[in-house]
């Protein structure tokens, strides 16, 4: 399986409701990728957007579900899954 690479990423804050994506990067520095690597999050994660909430994303890796605020999902980079 093939990762896409940063030349087609966009922030994850952009995906559209229901659009499977997959984590090309993490911007902010290293106390950000902690925190997003500490909930279940990183490079080559493949997430889809379940849910729009503002600023902010609910986004699903599995069965599981995470709630993002607008300033982590802008610090996280995606390309469209299958790319």
């Amino acid at each position: 399986m093939s990762h896409p690479d940063r030349s087609s990423a966009f922030p994850l804050a952009m995906a559209a409701e229901g659009e499977a994506v997959c984590v090309v990067a993490i911007l902010g520095g290293s106390a950000m990728a902690l925190r997003v690597a500490e909930i279940g999050l990183n490079v080559g994660s493949e997430l889809v957007v379940r849910q729009r909430q503002g600023g902010g994303l609910v986004v699903g890796r599995g069965e599981t579900r995470f709630a993002l605020g607008a300033g982590m999902a802008h610090k996280i980079l995606v390309a469209r899954a299958g790319t």
